[in-house]
């Protein structure tokens, strides 16, 4: 048997830290993909303000895997 799977991408910004924003966006993207496979990081970027980070966001590609 054969499966068929899809990659999208979502952008994802937390307060906190890369992990939460990783952790959020796959949460997220599994309320509303099912079959929801595994992720990975495409892009990191901070923002800062007066020399200090003040968010975290990345780019992910999730990958699903289509009903059959």
């Amino acid at each position: 048997m054969s499966s068929v799977a899809r990659v999208t991408t979502i952008t994802v910004r937390s307060d906190t830290s890369f992990e939460d924003a990783v952790a959020a966006g796959v949460a997220r993207a599994s309320q509303t993909l099912r079959h929801v496979s595994g992720a990975w990081i495409k892009e990191q970027k901070v923002e800062a303000k007066e020399g200090k980070i003040t968010a975290w966001s990345v780019t992910l590609e999730v990958t699903f895997v289509l009903d059959d």
